[in-house]
């Protein structure tokens, strides 16, 4: 896997106390990756030695295969912070061509590229309007346009989603996803659990300064751990057999929860259904989500 972010022993004090401890953090290119953790556990100031705004007080960093520092890295990052502030007297369209001229792109070339990036994020026809009469979810997406107004090969975006509308929060995961199939890397920090589960390729979760546990989404959160069946009648025979591959938990009407013993197979609850007769009307499988595992590991500090 050729790396957008690699960190080794990665360190930062203040104070004499460390805010971000020993963290190890590799980002592969191409990939939207999700990085979790409570409230001071490190994640802002981690993105900001990322993007070379704080400096390490000991540990390596590199990104896009060379540091920071280097002018040509820099240029090839975008950035929404989760409190961005806007210049509210500027027009989008101002907004947007300021921005795109600090990333070095010329006056001919954002002709073309402000409005592109305004229809991406659901504002065309609102550039000639002023930022202060943006809500508060159009300011989130003018912001999200700035990022990604030079084109960058990574962009970090923190809380991208949390002043938008469910219709919104569709919209810049679509946004997203776009940007991953053009072979941009996404780094996304975003309490929103939900939306990271059905945007990420795979996701960190940090506390204290540590990487807890890290890997794709399927590995983190496992096979299912119960099932809920219904079949045309729950009779003693089935329910022998069932209790065989877990507890199972009847509730009336053909309808029963079964939690999984370790190991067992969950395709195999269907084959035990149809062998004893029954006719399986329904098989839902329910796997633990990202907020199970968030609470789980920062609870325990990474021990399962």
């Amino acid at each position: 896997m050729t790396l957008a972010i690699e960190t080794r022993q990665l360190r930062k004090e203040y104070r004499g106390r460390a805010v971000v401890e020993s963290l190890d953090l590799e980002v592969g290119r191409g990939e939207v990756f999700g990085f979790l953790g409570p409230n001071g556990a490190g994640k802002s100031t981690t993105v900001k030695m990322l993007l070379g705004l704080v400096r390490p007080t000991s540990g390596e960093v590199r990104v896009l295969g060379g540091s920071v520092n280097e002018e040509r890295v820099r240029r090839k990052l975008g950035f929404l912070p989760e409190q961005f502030r806007f210049h509210t007297w500027m027009s989008g369209e101002e907004f947007l061509t300021f921005h795109g001229r600090l990333a070095g792109l010329s006056a001919r070339a954002l002709r073309d590229r402000v409005p592109e990036a305004l229809n991406l994020v659901g504002l065309g026809g609102r550039g000639r309007d002023e930022l202060r009469s943006y809500s508060k979810g159009m300011l989130q997406r003018v912001g999200l346009a700035q990022a990604i107004i030079h084109t960058p090969e990574l962009v970090f975006l923190d809380e991208p989603t949390s002043a938008l509308d469910p219709l919104g929060r569709v919209e810049v995961r679509n946004i997203i996803h776009s940007l991953k199939d053009s072979g941009v890397t996404v780094f996304l920090n975003s309490h929103l659990l939900s939306e990271v589960e059905q945007t990420c390729d795979r996701v960190a979760f940090v506390n204290q300064g540590r990487v807890l546990r890290a890997g794709r989404m399927e590995e983190l959160l496992g096979p299912p751990r119960s099932l809920d069946l219904r079949v045309d009648a729950l009779k003693p025979e089935l329910l022998s057999k069932l209790r065989k591959l877990g507890k199972v938990t009847a509730s009336g009407e053909g309808r029963a929860r079964l939690a999984l013993t370790a190991g067992v197979d969950p395709a195999s609850v269907a084959e035990v259904v149809v062998g004893s007769g029954a006719r399986l009307q329904e098989l839902t499988p329910h796997r633990p989500d990202l907020e199970d595992l968030f609470v789980e590991l920062i609870e325990l500090g990474g021990d399962r």
